[in-house]
């Protein structure tokens, strides 16, 4: 199979870049599988061994995009991750990233990133994120803080993750975009990538994501996961697909949060680890996508 995928950004990503990285990976891993890509996306995109067709960021961005003019002979479908408003003359998929405002009627080439992310726009199809485990360190003995890891937006409980680790008598590091206020006990890492972010991953007692709000996946959960980390969080959006009792602890309130913060600690590492292999890996996002590559009219 020929697949083009879509990204109106410049790939490789550095620094955070979810979405980003998530489309890099896909390129791997179904390259891995023996089908053949083309990745349209910003000028100045490179990846070794994947084709490349740069477009114009801005044009990139338009509503009148049209990605026919980019397409290579003979491919077999394009699969998008921003919505293309003008159709290609092959069939065509696009997963949603974000969560748009309740009640956006969304169409049936909609892929989600989870369950929960499907049923709240009354859809069904989804396919997991999944990364490369080659980019994360695995590491069974824990150093002596917590870690928060992603955008300092209060939707993504920072707070509530402060205000939990003080609570729990926790060294908390706090790895984001901006720098808060600090205390005793916090520190403040400022944006991480690379080894210093999978180092900060591996070392960590465990991941505390109380998001506050519908996440759609959860990168950073798996990032954690794949390092042997267990995580501590929130019963919203996908969380309760991604962490399983086996390797983190969920609670609706603060009080449970802090209680769990005790509970990471008989979490077995390698538990960690295996559930990413087993579900959340670049392979087998790839291989899930090539499911619904299949289903596309």
């Amino acid at each position: 199979m020929h697949v083009a995928l879509v990204m109106n950004a410049r790939l490789p990503v550095h620094g955070y870049g979810g979405s980003e990285r998530v489309v890099a990976w896909l390129a791997r891993g179904l390259q891995e599988l023996g089908h053949a890509v083309t990745l349209i996306a910003s000028t100045g995109t490179r990846m070794p061994g994947i084709a490349v067709a740069e477009a114009d960021h801005r044009a990139l961005q338009q509503r009148d995009f049209d990605v026919s003019a980019f397409l290579p002979p003979a491919v077999d479908i394009v699969h998008s991750h921003r919505r293309l408003w003008v159709a290609p003359p092959v069939p065509l998929v696009w997963t949603l990233h974000g969560n748009p405002p309740p009640g956006t009627v969304l169409p049936d080439n909609t892929i989600f990133l989870s369950a929960n992310h499907a049923v709240r726009y009354g859809h069904r199809r989804f396919v997991y994120n999944g990364l490369d485990l080659s980019e994360y360190r695995y590491q069974a003995n824990k150093a002596d803080y917590d870690l928060f890891l992603g955008r300092l937006h209060s939707v993504k409980g920072y707070r509530l993750a402060i205000e939990g680790a003080r609570r729990a008598g926790r060294r908390l590091i706090v790895a984001g975009g901006w720098r808060p206020s600090l205390r005793r006990g916090l520190s403040y890492a400022g944006r991480v990538g690379g080894e210093r972010k999978a180092a900060l991953l591996a070392g960590a007692r465990c991941l505390w994501m109380p998001a506050l709000w519908d996440e759609p996946f959860g990168l950073t959960l798996i990032e954690a996961l794949a390092s042997g980390t267990p995580v501590i969080g929130t019963q919203r959006g996908a969380l309760p697909e991604i962490v399983t009792a086996e390797v983190g602890v969920l609670g609706d309130t603060l009080d449970e949060l802090v209680e769990g913060a005790s509970r990471v600690a008989k979490i077995d590492p390698a538990s960690c680890r295996a559930r990413v292999e087993r579900l959340f890996t670049h392979r087998v996002m790839a291989e899930n996508y090539v499911r619904e590559y299949a289903l596309a009219p």
